[in-house]
């Protein structure tokens, strides 16, 4: 028995592994990404954290909030492999241009490229990862911009994703070869 974080080498895959694989996690072309090889190494770590699991079409967010969540997350965590998936997977469809995705990775709250409510999501992002909680002014904001249930949705992702961040830096995953890289500090974005 092996002691290591790696990625299983599969597939193929025991036959709890893949039923697992199959019903939770998408693959891309027959690829299960390398995150996903790891959490296969505790059946029961795959099974609670089921890659669709926030990432569904019954999310009470809006799809261009919930990757500012998730890329602003994993950024502060340094975590470029996971960043770099959904740089690569979701930003378009998010609408998120160049130079937003540079700025969830070295820009402020402050940021010209945001909205004034997007200006609060990275704002509560960042008390979140810094703190741990909300300043009084952060969590006025936040309740004046979203309804409950979309808070609730925004403090999952931020732990689901640091969770996934955790898991992706000790593992020492490399960024997937068609994955975005982070981008160096002072890119425009351009």
């Amino acid at each position: 028995m092996t002691h290591d974080l790696r990625p299983l080498s599969g597939p193929p895959f025991d036959a709890k592994t893949q039923a697992i694989l199959d019903k939770h996690y998408p693959q891309r072309d027959g690829e299960v990404l390398s995150l996903f090889r790891v959490f296969a190494r505790s059946p029961r770590l795959l099974r609670k954290l089921g890659a669709a699991g926030l990432l569904d079409e019954d999310s009470p967010l809006p799809l261009r909030d919930r990757e500012i969540v998730i890329l602003r997350t994993t950024a502060h965590h340094g975590c470029e492999y996971e960043w770099g998936v959904h740089a690569r997977v979701f930003a378009k469809a998010a609408g998120l241009d160049d130079a937003q995705l540079v700025a969830t990775r070295h820009g402020t709250a402050e940021a010209p490229c945001w909205t004034e409510q997007e200006q609060v999501l990275i704002r509560v992002v960042d008390e979140l990862h810094g703190e741990g909680n909300l300043s009084e002014e952060a969590h006025s904001l936040f309740v004046r911009h979203w309804e409950t249930e979309q808070q609730l949705e925004v403090l999952a992702l931020c732990g689901f994703y640091s969770t996934v961040s955790f898991i992706a830096n000790t593992a020492r995953l490399a960024p997937e070869p068609w994955a975005a890289r982070f981008p160096r500090e002072g890119a425009t974005g351009s």
